[in-house]
């Protein structure tokens, strides 16, 4: 669980960590965010002279924006959870944004990150799962029922890996960070190798190797170009584990994507910029956006952290454990 104080032109104030306590059941992983976001909010009153003027907070699974509730997190045990409701009771009835963790991290990496810039952008992190975050003028869209971008769903290899979704083939089972750590593990024969390692020995020519990532990277540019057919970005933006591997991924990568397209306009293919401090730093921008003053659609990059100007908000992630940002 991670939690930070932003500024309004996103740059972190200051960070925190701590362990989710999942094995403690789902109240306590609740009680446990409230405490975080409380003891912040506290800390940031008492280093900056005032407290935090708004909260965001970033959970995974099904969320309900509008209604502040965390409808399912098969992860943390979670149904129907009114976080905003419970943050703003507790941090003394400040405004409260809640986000689902993709879509907040791709906020952040439209406005400040890879994406900056851009009107249409697709954020895609590759890792335990994929899904994506789509950007339209500074904006994530969540969709009707805010299941928009679940890219990891799309069947890419028809009757293929059985997939907790109930489908056969989904793309996350083919090019996840933990798709490839297992496919490459059983190709190696040592249970504890992960993707890291893959793409280690991919740089050093290990066949196995190859023959495991390059399974991977058409599976993703067989998903991505699906993607791009249907939501011609301007910028695709790839984060989460696997993108660490850098040319190594994003050389073969762009090359599947280009012999792929067809009519379609192949967009920028980059890395996402800001790693794992996205997620705090898109519900810190969630948070100034509840506020007049809130940060314009492009602000200038993130300045290192100084006494700031105005009063931070307060931002929490919850990626698989949460994010609070404040």
């Amino acid at each position: 669980m991670k939690a930070a104080l932003a500024g309004p032109g996103g740059e972190l104030l200051h960070q925190a960590r701590r362990a989710t306590g999942r094995e403690r059941g789902p109240e306590a992983v609740v009680a446990g965010i409230l405490d975080f976001a409380a003891e912040l909010r506290a800390y940031g009153a008492d280093r900056f002279g005032e407290p935090a003027r708004a909260a965001g907070v970033a959970v995974p699974g099904i969320v309900d924006a509008e209604r502040g509730v965390a409808v399912y997190a098969a992860n943390l045990g979670w149904r129907d959870v009114p976080l905003r409701t419970l943050l703003g009771e507790r941090l003394g009835s400040i405004p409260v944004a809640l986000g689902h963790d993709v879509r907040t991290g791709g906020l952040a990496e439209g406005r400040i990150g890879a994406g900056r810039g851009a009107d249409r952008f697709l954020f895609v992190p590759l890792g335990t799962g994929i899904a994506g975050a789509i950007g339209i003028d500074g904006r994530v869209e969540a969709g009707a029922h805010g299941f928009a971008g679940e890219i990891g769903h799309v069947v890419v290899r028809p009757g293929g890996i059985a997939c907790p979704c109930g489908q056969r083939g989904c793309l996350e089972r083919f090019a996840s960070a933990s798709a490839v750590s297992q496919a490459w593990a059983q190709a190696c024969g040592d249970p504890g190798a992960d993707a890291a390692d893959c793409a280690k020995a991919v740089e050093s020519g290990d066949a196995r190797a190859l023959a495991v990532w390059q399974d991977a990277v058409d599976a993703l540019a067989d998903g991505l170009v699906t993607a791009l057919t249907l939501l011609d970005p301007r910028v695709l933006i790839i984060g989460g584990g696997l993108a660490e591997a850098g040319e190594t991924l994003f050389t073969p990568l762009r090359d599947a994507v280009r012999r792929r397209v067809t009519f379609q306009k192949l967009p920028e293919i980059v890395p996402a910029a800001l790693g794992d401090t996205a997620g705090c730093l898109g519900a810190g921008l969630m948070a100034w956006d509840l506020l007049d003053t809130a940060a314009p659609s492009a602000p200038s990059a993130p300045s290192a952290p100084s006494a700031p100007s105005s009063t931070a908000s307060t931002a929490a992630t919850a990626a698989t454990p949460p994010e609070v940002t404040t």
